[in-house]
């Protein structure tokens, strides 16, 4: 998720500077109801921009929110200790992963435009070029896990669930399409069991899993500390993952409590996803594509621009990375590189650029197939 300075629209956080042109449909609540649910939608994305007029603005807007929609897809399927891989995708662009873009809500005049939106991205698109960069990433999706937002303005007022500038951050987010999908619930516990809870004096497994009657569910509390200037916050429960409790901070900027409450809320989903691709182990599809060692082959030829384009189709080898050049000699090669599903997926994507693998006497020998 992209954030920026203190007091700017929450919806111009998620603007970057890039150009593609889409086409819009329509498309409220109800509709999305019925599509199919996969991580390779970023729904509910708030897009902004401000032009000499406003067709020029809603271009910019929509160019600049599908860009930056594009980065967070990236960032949600990701795992943490694998982000500063993604520089590789900097140059990306959206244009090139776009499947389609939806109208939540909009309104524009002389020269500005405002609007929700739904991304979808082509699946195979977005994997080919992070495998191509070998990039793990999560594609399938946890179980539904329910949260529970309760917010108290102060201590010793009683916690609120079900509504209020918390409740509405969470709700204001993509919890659809996540990799950690998650289910909204207000509640009526007591102050004294809320603050157990958050204290961990009091197992969050049972007792929620009795009162909602799921065993995945999140308490997430938000209250003001005594100075009023920064938000304390509390994930307390068990995810699909497993039991934990999480307690953090934010400074209140400005005064601005409501953007202090969604740069929270969008945290704590970060934190969930980030639990759940944790537990995946960076898988790719199902593949670690970090893993395993350097596969050695020796590539074929019999002429030096023969060679040169055995190299050049090499590279271009979907999944292929960390590919190095040993000793060439005027017949043959010595290559080492990675794929994520091993040599035989390497030989069925070689065999997709017309080059051949073969194991003779223990050595992986590669050749032109025309």
């Amino acid at each position: 998720m992209i954030m920026g300075e203190p007091g700017k629209p929450f919806a111009a956080y998620f603007l970057a500077a890039a150009f593609a042109t889409v086409a819009l449909s329509p498309l409220g609540h109800g509709a999305m109801a019925g599509a199919t649910i996969d991580v390779f939608t970023v729904a509910n994305y708030p897009v902004e921009a401000r032009a000499k007029d406003s067709v020029t603005a809603k271009d910019q807007a929509l160019a600049d929110g599908q860009q930056a929609a594009l980065r967070s897809l990236f960032r949600r399927i990701v795992p943490v200790t694998a982000y500063p891989r993604l520089k590789a995708m900097s140059a990306v662009k959206s244009a090139d992963f776009i499947d389609g873009v939806a109208v939540r809500a909009e309104r524009n005049s002389t020269t500005d435009y405002i609007a929700t939106l739904d991304f979808s991205f082509q699946p195979a698109a977005v994997r080919a070029a992070l495998i191509h960069n070998g990039i793990p990433f999560v594609e399938s999706q946890a179980p539904v896990t329910t949260v529970v937002p309760f917010f108290r303005a102060s201590a010793g007022s009683t916690f609120e669930s079900g509504r209020g500038a918390w409740f509405d951050a969470w709700n204001g987010l993509d919890l659809a399409h996540t990799v950690s999908p998650l289910k909204l619930e207000g509640g009526n516990l007591s102050a004294a069991t809320l603050k157990s809870l958050a204290d961990g004096s009091l197992a969050p497994g049972r007792f929620l899993s009795s009162e909602y009657k799921t065993d995945r569910v999140v308490l997430a509390l938000a209250e003001p500390d005594a100075s009023g200037k920064t938000l304390v916050v509390t994930l307390s429960g068990s995810d699909a993952v497993g039991a934990f409790n999480l307690k953090r901070t934010y400074r209140i900027s400005g005064g601005d409590a409501a953007y202090t409450a969604e740069l929270a809320a969008v945290v704590g989903l970060g934190v969930l996803e980030g639990r759940w691709k944790a537990a995946k182990g960076g898988a790719g599809g199902g593949v670690d594509t970090t893993a395993g060692a350097g596969i050695q082959i020796v590539a074929e030829f019999t002429t030096l621009s023969e060679w040169n384009e055995i190299r050049s189709r090499i590279l271009d080898t979907e999944g292929a990375f960390d590919v190095t050049v040993g000793s060439v000699s005027a017949r043959s090669a010595e290559v080492s590189l990675r794929h994520p599903g091993g040599p035989g997926a390497l030989a069925q994507a070689f065999a997709a650029h017309g080059l051949t693998m073969d194991n003779a006497a223990g050595t992986w020998r590669v050749h032109s197939t025309f």
